[in-house]
């Protein structure tokens, strides 16, 4: 069994950035610019945030962090995004879901400048990329892409299962896996809570890639001998023997499981870390596409 591991390739990815940028400073270039706007004190939310920003500096990115508070009303926010929108200075910015309720979400996704949404979110870049033209990836799919190639797990003609339809992780991971070329040419399946007899179909699959949240959900008798998993579930279950006082669980049995695959990724330090560096790699691509525009 190879271990996917998301925390040494991240590493690789942040010291291939540092590089890039190091050489944009020694040129004399603008280097590139993330900003991070959060609304209200979601606990998991400003440790992700806080995470992109030290991640920002690690590689020599200059970083904005906007805090707005939970009242925010719509149009506030609204307004935020136009001037982050028009700020020349900044090259890509991500809103950090979820949003206080009295906020659309998806009014908010769709008034990013598709240019600067480095989370690959806006309809524009999302038709994109089903239409394989290219653009931002979402970052946690991207970061999927990046650990199949690096590892060289094979795709071409392989069965791949989904298994959640989110519109961050698992449906953009369902057109990327059956797209052309290298990770691609899989066979897709797209499941959901709707699905009956959901082990038939992972039992048959080549790679399970399993996005839902549900603690421990994939068990070893749904995986066959030699299947490849991608475990992008982070659970927080309440542990009084942690110091911290929970533990992460992904969605996958990972202890048995883990018996049966040929590669797997541990939860922590599988997806999670590489979603923040191809979220570092989409602001570099934002930067270099923004320098273009003006020459």
């Amino acid at each position: 069994m190879i271990l996917l591991d998301g925390k040494k390739t991240a590493e690789d990815i942040k010291i291939e950035i540092t590089a890039e940028v190091d050489k944009m400073k020694r040129n004399g270039e603008k280097v590139p610019h993330l900003a991070a706007v959060i609304v209200g004190n979601d606990g998991a939310s400003l440790t992700y945030v806080g995470s992109k920003v030290k991640a920002c500096e690690r590689v020599g990115f200059e970083s904005t962090m906007v805090r707005l508070p939970s009242t925010t009303s719509e149009t506030e926010l609204l307004k935020k995004i136009k001037q982050l929108n028009e700020d020349d200075n900044i090259d890509g910015f991500i809103v950090q879901l979820p949003l206080p309720e009295q906020i659309d979400t998806q009014k908010v996704l769709m008034a990013v400048e598709p240019s600067k949404d480095v989370d690959g979110f806006h309809p524009e870049n999302f038709g994109k990329m089903a239409l394989d033209m290219t653009t931002f990836i979402p970052a946690t799919p991207f970061g999927i892409l990046e650990l199949l190639e690096r590892y060289n797990v094979e795709t071409k003609g392989k069965h791949t299962v989904v298994i959640g339809r989110s519109h961050i992780v698992g449906r953009p991971m369902s057109i990327l896996m059956g797209r052309k070329g290298f990770p691609g040419n899989s066979t897709v399946t797209l499941t959901h809570s709707y699905t009956k007899n959901i082990a038939q179909i992972t039992t048959q699959a080549d790679i399970i890639i399993t996005a839902l949240g549900v603690p421990n959900y994939l068990k070893a008798e749904m995986v066959k001998e030699g299947a490849v998993v991608i475990d992008v579930g982070i659970t927080r279950v309440t542990d009084e023997t942690n110091p911290k006082g929970y533990v992460i669980i992904g969605d996958v049995d990972f202890e048995n499981v883990s018996k049966k695959v040929s590669h797997i990724t541990p939860v922590p330090g599988g997806v999670g870390p590489m979603t923040i560096a191809m979220l570092l790699k989409n602001t570099l691509l934002a930067r270099e596409q923004r320098k273009d525009l003006k020459k």
